[in-house]
């Protein structure tokens, strides 16, 4: 089945403070279409300006995840982002009136809650993954930081996180695949050493904090009197110190919680590469820094992957590289089969060629009388002819060689192709031909639309 990109059926309103700023925020999700991704709109400024949650929007990722685009930014993302990448949502406009996303619990629970509550449904698109082909890694040897992304059919998280700290100790964490989200990472909380919960607020932080909203470590003793303090701070009639050394602000929900908020927070940042993503993560101390840095790097392929995936320049005024009478001399194919009329372009790895599909075909008179569309079967042959001349091309004798398709497969047809379309073909060999045998994939544009793709391999042989 085709899987398909997913948005919400209607919009949903959540309010509460940002964590940092304590300003009252309002925060409503909306339906976006297809192909849109994550988008914050910043409805409090003039022109309602929008932010895209991509990682090169990221500009600081001090106590989370601050990204900006058009003079606006948008602060702390990532738990919202990670509850939109955990339900499987493709296509959302977020509007928020304030420059902090709100904080509310310090988890992404209420966020999910909400999105599931406004309905999730499929979008007349499909869903497009990016798939890790060779390991990323992001390294800070400094810090014993390292995230690796591996290969994989499907998205995991595993996370070790080691803060030299007598409470936490060493934890790990693990996510399988992204339908665990809900019920084993959403809802765990941020965390915060007391030490850090002072300096925050000497330097005029969390003014949304209150002690709802994190797990607080004591990693030292503390005295009735600093206890008494940080209840009047926290506008609490009293605080203590549990057993297990956190304040006893909130409870545990899982004793390695701590670990599974940085596996949250990492579902979070790595969704800024715009995409689902096919991977193993491994992550030894990640952070807001180290994810996003992750991300940036995946973006980076995901942009030169993409770039292959633009049309061929084709100039039509433009003498052609081998015309229809150099193609018979290359190709064994004769009319009505011969189904590519000129070669564009070709290097050692690259042929581009053009077929002109006309209402004079042979084929259209029964595909379909009514409503005439070029079968798929021959456009991919219109493709096999067209890697033809590349691969003959690589033997001193071509004339002494026919092309067999061993096997074609991934063929996916994303739009008709109907009299008056010129298919603008590209064909690119993966790996070197060994043994004769031939590894190729291929796409076919009209205009800017992509409208097939596939892999082929195909047998060089002696006649």
């Amino acid at each position: 089945m085709i899987e398909k990109q997913k948005t919400i059926l209607k919009e949903i309103t959540l309010n509460g403070k940002g964590l940092h700023s304590g300003q009252e925020v309002e925060l409503t999700f909306k339906p976006s279409e297809p192909g849109s991704g994550y988008r914050f709109r910043r409805v409090d400024l003039e022109n309602k300006p929008e932010i895209k949650a991509v990682a090169e929007n990221v500009i600081n990722t001090a106590r989370g995840t601050t990204i900006e685009e058009n003079g606006a930014q948008v602060m702390t993302i990532e738990h919202v982002c990670a509850a939109l990448s955990g339900s499987g949502i493709d296509n959302i406009i977020i509007e928020l009136n304030s420059p902090e996303i709100p904080i509310l619990d310090g988890s992404a629970k209420y966020y999910l809650k909400a999105l599931r509550e406004a309905g999730i449904t499929d979008q007349d698109a499909e869903k497009e993954y990016f798939a890790i082909k060779e390991k990323v890694e992001f390294k800070d040897d400094k810090n014993g930081v390292k995230i690796i992304a591996y290969p994989d059919d499907n998205f995991s998280v595993d996370v070790h996180i080691d803060f030299n700290s007598r409470v936490l100790g060493y934890q790990y964490a693990t996510m399988n695949a992204l339908d665990e989200f809900e019920k084993e990472v959403s809802g765990c909380k941020t965390f915060v050493f007391l030490h850090e919960l002072e300096m925050l607020f000497e330097n005029n932080l969390i003014k949304g904090g209150d002690l709802d909203n994190a797990l607080v470590i004591v990693d030292k003793q503390m005295s009735k009197e600093q206890l008494d303090h940080l209840a009047e701070l926290f506008n609490k009639p009293k605080v203590e110190v549990l057993p297990e050394g956190f304040l006893n602000n909130t409870v545990l929900t899982f004793q390695n919680e701590p670990a599974r908020h940085k596996l949250l927070d990492i579902i979070g940042d790595l969704s800024l590469i715009g995409m689902p993503l096919k991977a193993k993560i491994i992550a030894y101390k990640p952070g807001h820094y180290a994810n996003t840095e992750l991300a940036k790097i995946i973006r980076k392929q995901i942009k030169k992957v993409q770039s292959k995936s633009l049309p061929p320049e084709y100039d039509p005024n433009a003498s052609p590289l081998l015309d229809i009478n150099e193609i018979k001399k290359r190709l064994p194919h004769r009319p009505p089969f011969l189904l590519v009329d000129k070669i564009t372009y070709m290097d050692e790895w690259v042929v581009c060629g053009i077929k002109n599909v006309t209402m004079n075909e042979s084929f259209f008179t029964g595909h379909y009388p009514d409503e005439p569309i070029m079968p798929g079967v021959l456009q991919i042959e219109s493709m096999a002819q067209i890697g033809g001349i590349l691969l003959l091309s690589k033997v001193p004798d071509p004339e002494n060689y026919l092309l067999y398709f061993l096997k074609i497969e991934n063929i996916k047809f994303k739009h008709k192709v109907i009299p008056g379309d010129t298919l603008n073909i590209r064909m690119r060999l993966i790996d070197p031909i060994k043994r004769g045998i031939a590894f190729t994939i291929g796409q076919i544009f009209v205009g800017n639309t992509l409208v097939m793709e596939g892999q082929f391999v195909a047998q060089l042989a002696k006649k």
